[in-house]
């Protein structure tokens, strides 16, 4: 579609481009055509794509994909896409602001691919939605405003380094793919754009941390960049000193020194939580059990495993007063199902110690949740199933922020029960075979949320 046929659209359709939504449309099919392919669209995917504005990209895959979900803040703009797309197989047009829009039903859809040509205005504020942890997106392909993607892309030590930069890289991979010039849109924009892939870094690619911390810190460094770390960061200068001897940089460096693996670090040295870098403990000892659940002895935690002995665990589903189920992922540098999201907690029972003290014990331990309720909601029986472990749920209902260990847990999501359901039955190999199974223990159960 060139630039008069978009004009004559826009004017059929009612829509004076808007400076504040930063509505600029492209109005080249060489160009849209190139940008929908890099994100190679296949039958069997889902994209959303953010800003679809007169369906530039959309043209480009509807009906090439099993689901193309259209997320338009317009509603002028939205109306025309359900007139034109509607019929289409797999199309959905959905009216909302894409930097507040409610994405957890996009979980059970697999790892979605995003795209979009993103208004100036709200670029950076889509971003944060979509990229931070945790994310449904497993690869992103984006045109933003050039010097925005500079800021993405941008390496230490350069002016376009920055906390966006930093906590954009320490999660994602970053390939700038096309500079565009502003002659291909309607209106004409004054600066360039760039086109930009996002993908996420592979597991194990940095030591895990705490998101939370870690841009909390990202924040205080950069909050007056050319200010020495030592006066930003927490703890004082002698604090400062030990990290950042242990980091290997100088104790006058400036934020802009230090890349994203040593700001990575930098969050792990300053992480006072006693777990941080204790995934598992292959030597704590654990009462082996028989059949009956009577204890017959007791044993490391590796060679309990190793062996397949029968052991006792315990699992918890929390819930805040929505209704939502909190769901954890677990991290990447545990030996059992990293990476798969699981029960609100969970974990074994010491040796000697009784199925009701050792949940208490792991809700603390994993979330941080103190002086709460539990009830005991079912059980299962030792299987190779579950890793012969006789295991107890619990139900809990709680309202707060978790504190988890990142070595232990990698994020948290709270889910409405609906959804949750709908992506274990979609995609069951995204969660790990306990919660899959304590699910339909407490589903036999009536399915009951705690009040």
């Amino acid at each position: 579609m060139s630039k008069r046929p978009i004009r004559e659209r826009l004017s059929r359709d009612g829509v004076r481009p808007s400076r504040k939504l930063g509505q600029n449309f492209l109005a080249d099919e060489g160009v849209a055509a190139w940008i929908a392919e890099q994100i190679r669209p296949g039958l069997g995917d889902c994209v959303l794509e953010v800003g679809p504005g007169t369906g530039a990209l959309t043209r480009h895959v509807a009906g090439r994909v099993r689901r193309l979900v259209l997320l338009e803040y317009d509603h002028r703009l939205a109306a025309a896409l359900r007139h034109e797309f509607g019929e289409v197989g797999g199309v959905d047009v959905v009216e909302a602001d894409a930097a507040r829009w409610d994405f957890r039903g996009l979980f059970k859809e697999g790892p979605v691919k995003l795209l979009g040509n993103l208004p100036y205005s709200s670029g950076a504020a889509i971003l944060r939605r979509f990229l931070a942890r945790p994310s449904p997106v497993g690869e992103a392909v984006f045109m933003l405003q050039k010097e925005f993607v500079d800021r993405m892309v941008a390496e230490p030590r350069t002016k376009a380094y920055g906390a966006m930069s930093v906590r954009i890289q320490s999660e994602w991979e970053v390939e700038r793919l096309r500079d565009i010039p502003p002659d291909v849109f309607v209106p004409r924009p004054a600066v360039d754009s760039s086109v930009v892939r996002l993908r996420p870094l592979a597991a194990g690619t940095y030591a895990p941390f705490d998101a939370g911390l870690f841009n909390g810190l990202v924040s205080r460094g950069f909050a007056q960049r050319r200010k020495q770390m030592h006066k930003q960061m927490p703890g004082g200068v002698d604090r400062w000193r030990d990290v950042a001897g242990a980091l290997g940089v100088s104790w006058m460096a400036r934020a802009e020194e230090l890349s994203p693996g040593q700001w990575i670090e930098l969050a792990r040295l300053y992480d006072a939580h006693p777990l941080k870098d204790r995934p598992q403990d292959a030597g704590e000892v654990l009462d082996v059990v028989n059949e009956a659940d009577e204890v017959t002895g007791s044993g490391r935690r590796d060679e309990i495993h190793r062996d397949g002995l029968r052991h006792r665990a315990v699992h918890a589903f929390v819930f805040n007063r929505k209704g939502e189920l909190l769901l954890q992922r677990r991290s990447a540098a545990k030996d059992n199902h990293p990476g798969l999201w699981d029960s609100s907690a969970a974990g074994h029972l010491d040796s000697g110690e009784n199925y009701a003290g050792a949940v208490v014990r792991e809700l603390e331990e994993e979330l941080g949740i103190r002086e709460v309720g539990v009830v005991r909601c079912g059980v299962l029986e030792a299987s190779e199933l579950n890793g012969m472990e006789h295991v107890h749920l619990y139900l809990a209902r709680w309202d707060g922020n978790p504190d988890f260990p990142c070595s232990e847990v990698d994020a948290v999501l709270w889910m409405p029960v609906e959804e949750a359901g709908a992506w274990l039955a979609a995609r069951p190999m995204d969660f790990a075979p306990g919660f899959r199974m304590c699910w339909e223990v407490w589903r036999r159960g009536g399915g009951v949320v705690p009040e």
